[in-house]
């Protein structure tokens, strides 16, 4: 009977066949036309599971795309037990005219895999499947209790995971979450991500006049929108990127003497890492380093704007309305809501008479797990035996 290295050496043509099978469904979460195709990923996954010798596999219908729960749960009750996590769904792969080859359809490379999914998440959650059929055929059990939770709305918001895992904490519980939906800083460089900043994501809309003027006639008369809104990011934040929202950095936990020093030890290329971006420099709080800052530190960004006139030629429109997308990473003992509530009512004092202003924000909290528990030391250990060399520990921006 092969060992378990050698039943997936045995077996690789034939597991990269089937993950290629996978990252062909379009699973975009965020997009109605793909919510059969989401669908159709849930049920394909469920097969993997079950083929693998999962059990007690379910396909768990929610009022948002479908979750997808397995277990194998024979390793004994003075085993632990090794709760997996992963998603199915993808984001939208727009532009297409950007993509050298097609999302959906697969390419192998110079021995890498490009499609969306490839990387988030679809590959790392088959990698899990895959390991558990390979110990299950070569071994016929597992040195652990294996539970997986896989959803369909990581890329949009996640709302039914976190509506059901209050509701099921006896189905979901375990002594480990495994989550393998981040990075490394290479390929020869294995990495332990022990914390992820967390998102407030805004949703901010500025009314003015009933309807759009003409500026020639209205304006210096009316406030518009647009300028308005570019005053209002103008005092969101410093030329460094330090927010301005009273009260924002209140709960920041410090980063620690010891943890700046790991931190400050990665080997971390920033002029490769600039070059990869295309940017001309970095930027940033000159009081942290670029590692503390992509990682550890609390941001503001705008994402979009839309409103006026942005078609061909010209049109000196005083626009009705303008929407705004940002969001802020937030790091631990930050929440929110709070974080929410507080911009709101920042910008809500901003704003001059006859404005309307509608903000709709929603989140999660950071995480961060202590590096030094006895599963991290695990995991770094089972790094060290695939890689030979052992992982370092970062901190990530977040999904």
């Amino acid at each position: 009977m092969p060992n378990p290295l050698s039943y997936a050496q045995e077996n690789r043509a034939r597991f990269l066949e089937e993950l290629i099978a996978f990252l062909q469904i379009p699973s975009v979460s965020t997009q109605p036309a793909h919510r059969g195709d989401v669908a159709r990923a849930a049920e394909w996954l469920a097969g993997a599971m079950r083929a693998a010798g999962l059990e007690n596999v379910r396909i768990i219908g929610t009022a948002g795309h479908p979750l997808l729960y397995a277990d194998w749960l024979h390793a004994g009750a003075a085993a632990p037990t090794v709760l997996i996590y992963g998603h199915y769904d993808v984001q939208p792969a727009e532009p297409f005219e950007l993509w050298e080859t097609p999302p959906f359809d697969p390419v192998v490379k110079d021995d890498y895999l490009y499609a969306r999914g490839a990387s988030d998440d679809k590959g790392q959650v088959y990698v899990h499947v895959k390991a558990v059929e390979a110990l299950l055929r070569a071994n016929g059990r597992l040195p652990v209790n294996v539970k997986f939770i896989v959803e369909g709305e990581e890329e949009s918001g996640g709302a039914s995971l976190a509506a059901f895992i209050p509701q099921q904490k006896e189905l979901l519980a375990a002594d480990v979450a495994l989550v393998s939906d981040t990075s490394i800083l290479g390929p020869d460089q294995p990495a332990i991500v022990y914390g992820l900043r967390g998102p407030c994501y805004v949703l901010m809309d500025l009314y003015g006049p009933a309807r759009d003027l003409h500026s020639g006639s209205y304006g210096g008369g009316i406030n518009n929108p647009l300028n308005v809104l570019g005053r209002i990011m103008g005092r969101l934040q410093d030329d460094d990127g330090r927010v301005l929202v009273p009260g924002f950095y209140d709960r920041v936990r410090p980063l620690r003497a010891e943890e700046r020093a790991l931190l400050a030890e990665l080997p971390f290329d920033e002029a490769a890492w600039l070059a990869e971006t295309g940017a001309g420099a970095t930027w940033g709080d000159p009081d942290y380093s670029l590692v503390e800052r992509l990682g550890a530190r609390p941001t503001l960004d705008f994402h979009g704007l839309v409103g006026g006139y942005t078609g061909a030629g010209g049109k000196t429109v005083l626009p009705a309305h303008v929407h705004a997308k940002f969001s802020m990473r937030l790091v631990p003992d930050q929440e929110p809501e709070e974080i929410g509530r507080l911009v709101e009512a920042y910008i809500r004092d901003m704003l001059p008479p006859g404005m309307r202003l509608e903000m709709h924000y929603h989140g999660a909290p950071a995480s961060i797990t202590d590096y030094t528990i006895p599963a991290m030391q695990a995991a770094a250990g089972a790094y060290e035996s695939a890689f030979g060399k052992p992982p370092v520990f970062m901190r990530e921006g977040g999904s």
